[in-house]
């Protein structure tokens, strides 16, 4: 009966209520409508690619090529065969880690565009019922935004709620790059929101790229959002397990990889996991350093910055493997601090990232409110997130003494 006592305060205290002793059935079956079916296998067109041999070149399975293999590949297609392939395989190449970015760039608009042009078209088809319809209206408008001239979409994939990568920032020439990984809710249709945009992936990228210009204007920065994986919805099961972050951790990894091979080995990119995209973090650490340092540092140092973190599925830093140097923070507000820091039954996601005995250097978060502030203009947060981000190390606010 404890056991289960604590799955049911678990659950109560991600959902944000009062801890509860008793679920109830009706409660149950709804918190089992937000699971999500997470994606792990290659987009849409692969086993096609795999097959055609059309090309005169054997095309690399996109489900067991490293990124190292899969950027000789590309580099040695000439012109034409690259151009054919990028049109009859928009979505494979489009993800394809260790591609070129360029080809990826203009890949994921030819993908975007058929992923607009299915959605009107099913938005006008009168056989669905006016729900579907609705919601295919929303996606093309979704889809449309990010046609807009100047967008960077490193990755698209349509399945499910959608998975989607932005670029801010020249990503090929960046002497210091970051990487967002965000938490709960995050997909297609909520990467760019222009109410309350600092909630989503590309506001709070946008925001921490600008913050990074603005401290040091002289500095090639880049900025990734990643909303590679399938995030939980809502504050349901899937919140309070690993499942979704053991999907997406190697996902993560292979983002890092690819990244090794496409941008400047000087420095491997910073990582900013927000609420459940720290759990993904933390499940993708013991491998982030061999998978972002460069050639010549194999020993390379990753920033790893974990902000409104419920966990990271660790007790402390030790377990992250060498390599990482974790920051965490979080604001008096947050209401992530109410949950217990703890694991259960595999409810829960260890302990506090910001505990003094977890070995993160903490951080200050002042000024930022609620569990999505840390990006808001004149924070504590923002301005630490871009020093980390831009290696100024000696410019991160530290949190005040307690008292």
């Amino acid at each position: 009966m404890r056991r289960r006592r604590w799955k049911h305060v678990l659950i109560g205290a991600f959902a944000g209520a009062a801890v509860l002793a008793d679920a109830g059935a009706a409660a149950a079956q709804a918190a089992a409508a937000t699971e999500q079916l997470a994606i792990s296998t290659p987009p849409a067109g692969s086993a096609a690619w795999v097959e055609d041999h059309a090309y005169g070149h054997h095309l690399p399975d996109p489900a067991t090529t490293a990124p190292a293999a899969a950027a000789e590949f590309f580099a040695q297609l000439a012109p034409g065969e690259l151009d054919r392939l990028v049109e009859a395989y928009p979505l494979v190449v489009g993800n394809f880690d260790g591609a070129p970015l360029a080809v990826r760039y203009r890949a994921n608009r030819i993908a975007l565009a058929a992923e607009r042009d299915h959605a009107r078209a099913r938005a006008g088809d009168h056989s669905l019922a006016p729900e579907q319809r609705a919601l295919a209206v929303s996606r093309a408008n979704d889809v449309q935004s990010l046609l807009a001239p100047g967008r960077q979409i490193l990755a698209f994939d349509p399945r499910g709620r959608g998975l989607l990568t932005e670029v801010w920032g020249d990503l090929g020439a960046a002497d210091r790059v970051a990487v967002l990984v965000p938490g709960s809710d995050a997909d297609l249709g909520h990467f760019d929101q222009a109410v309350e945009p600092l909630r989503s992936p590309a506001g709070m990228a946008r925001a921490l790229y600008q913050e990074e210009r603005r401290q040091s204007p002289g500095t090639r920065t880049a900025v990734v959002a990643w909303t590679g994986y399938v995030t939980p919805s809502g504050l349901g099961p899937d919140a309070v397990t690993s499942r979704l972050a053991d999907v997406g951790a190697p996902r993560l990894r292979r983002l890092l990889a690819g990244l090794k091979e496409t941008t400047r080995p000087e420095a491997p990119p910073a990582l900013f996991c927000h609420s459940y995209g720290s759990v993904v973090c933390g499940t993708a650490a013991p491998d982030i350093p061999r998978a972002a340092a460069s050639p010549a540092d194999t020993t390379g140092i990753t920033d790893l910055v974990v902000f409104g973190s419920p966990g990271m599925g660790v007790e402390d830093t030790s377990e992250l493997g060498d390599g990482v140097h974790v920051w965490a923070t979080r604001n008096e507000t947050d209401w992530i601090g109410n949950v217990p820091y703890l694991e259960v039954g595999g409810l829960g996601h260890g302990a506090d990232p910001t505990s003094l005995d977890f070995g993160a250097e903490r951080i200050s978060s002042a000024l930022s409110s609620g569990h999505n502030g840390y990006f808001a203009t004149g924070t504590d947060s923002l301005h630490n997130f871009a020093a980390v981000a831009l290696g100024a190390y000696q410019d991160v606010l530290r949190p005040a003494p307690e008292a």
